[in-house]
C-alpha cells in the first residue's frame, strides 16, 4: 500500500517510529516531514499528506501531532479527505468501516508508540463496509461539494 507519513516537532519521533515500521511491514512510503523536534507548522504537512490523499498518489495517510487534533482539522479542509483522530482500536476500526476514513491522525503527546503501532495496524485491517454507510459518506461530500465549491 502507498501511504503518505507527516508530523510537526511534536509527533517527530513518533512519525520516524511509524516510519520505519510501515516500511519493515512493506509499505512504500512517502514521508512528508517534518525532519527534526525544532518547532514548526502543523498545517503544512496536513495538506503535503492530504494532497496525496486526495489526488490519489497515496492510498492512506498518517499524521500526527501532539494530540492529532490539529492535524485531524487541517487535513480535513482537503475536498475528499475524511481524517480522524484515532484513540482506540476499536474507534479505528468503526471510523473506517463506516465513515471510510483515508487519514488516521495520532497523538503523539496521548500515547506510546506500541499504542500507536496498533492503531496503525487497525487502520490497514479495517475496510469500509459500504451499504448505508456509503449512503452517509456521498452525503458527507455533498455537504463539502456545497460548502467548498468542490466539482
Amino acid at each position: 500500500m502507498k501511504i503518505s507519513i507527516g508530523a510537526d516537532h511534536a509527533g517527530f519521533l513518533l512519525k520516524e517510529q511509524l516510519r520505519l515500521q510501515l516500511v519493515a511491514d512493506g509499505h512504500e512510503v512517502t514521508d512528508h516531514g517534518t525532519s527534526s523536534d525544532l518547532v514548526c507548522d502543523y498545517p503544512v504537512f496536513a495538506a503535503a499528506v492530504g494532497h496525496d490523499v486526495a489526488g490519489g498518489v497515496s492510498d492512506r495517510g498518517i499524521l500526527v501531532c501532539g494530540s492529532g487534533v490539529g492535524m485531524s482539522i487541517a487535513a480535513n479542509k482537503i475536498s475528499g479527505i475524511r481524517a480522524a483522530v484515532g484513540t482506540s482500536e476499536e474507534q479505528v476500526r468503526v471510523t473506517r468501516e463506516h465513515n471510510n476514513i483515508n487519514i488516521l491522525t495520532l497523538g503523539a503527546r496521548m500515547m506510546d508508540g506500541s499504542a500507536a503501532e496498533r492503531l496503525v495496524k487497525e487502520f490497514f485491517k479495517a475496510e469500509f463496509l459500504g451499504d448505508h454507510h456509503a449512503r452517509r459518506v456521498a452525503q458527507i461530500a455533498e455537504i463539502e461539494r456545497t460548502e467548498h465549491g468542490a466539482k
